[in-house]
């Protein structure tokens, strides 16, 4: 019988993925551009934060949006509205942004004219979790309607994100959703992350996102000269 030769292709993916992420983590770094990867589920409310975060903070730093879209450019559109420039990646069916569509993206950027790039990842708590694209810092989204217990289910995003958006709590009043247990989850597997509670509705908690966010930024950023 002929020998069975196994290829484990998804580490095969991974590692060319990591190769090319260092890659553009090394070209912002060098250039001082700060980038965030923001996932979600669909309709936590990714765009909505997007659009309030450039709201308050485009007057203090020039932006760049990448938006990740299996068909649509809706949410380009809307960035785009706000007086900033976005980058439409349609992917026509794959579930997640790798690094080799982010630096498709960052190809269309007027990289010397930006000083952070926020990437809105396709709608996925399960695959995007795995890719690097390069980011200085990950970030997800999980609204109050989702349920407190995707931790439970969806343990690997919530454990490589650097912070947590807990948006839509506007409606904790009407649901039987449990902060106290979220975070309790949540910490037992990511001590370090920042938590956040939101309203894209009412503006609650948006000003404390956009400090740790504006903190980020300045730490990427190149030291003044002079």
């Amino acid at each position: 019988m002929d020998e069975i030769r196994l290829i484990n292709i998804k580490e095969s993916i991974l590692a060319d993925n990591q190769g090319l992420a260092e890659l553009i983590r090394t070209d912002l770094h060098s250039r001082g551009i700060f980038m965030l990867n923001l996932m979600a589920s669909p309709g936590a409310g990714k765009t909505s934060l997007i659009i309030e975060t450039l709201r308050r903070m485009k007057d203090e730093y020039s932006f760049s949006v990448i938006e990740g879209d299996i068909e649509s450019q809706v949410d380009s559109e809307k960035v785009a509205k706000e007086g900033v420039s976005a980058v439409q990646l349609r992917t026509g069916g794959a579930c997640h942004l790798d690094a080799s569509m982010v630096k498709a993206g960052l190809d269309n950027v007027e990289l010397d004219a930006v000083d952070a790039v926020i990437i809105e990842n396709i709608g996925n708590l399960v695959c995007p979790a795995d890719f690097d694209l390069g980011e200085n810092r990950k970030a997800m989204i999980l609204s109050v309607p989702e349920g407190d217990d995707k931790v439970l289910k969806y343990p690997l995003m919530f454990s490589v994100c650097h912070a947590l958006v807990i948006n839509k709590i506007d409606y904790l009043e009407i649901s039987n959703f449990n902060l106290e247990a979220l975070e309790a989850r949540v910490r037992s597997l990511n001590p370090d992350i920042c938590i956040f509670k939101t309203s894209c509705t009412t503006g609650e908690g948006l000003d404390e996102w956009c400090s740790w966010l504006r903190k980020e930024i300045e730490r990427a950023a190149p030291p003044a000269v002079g």
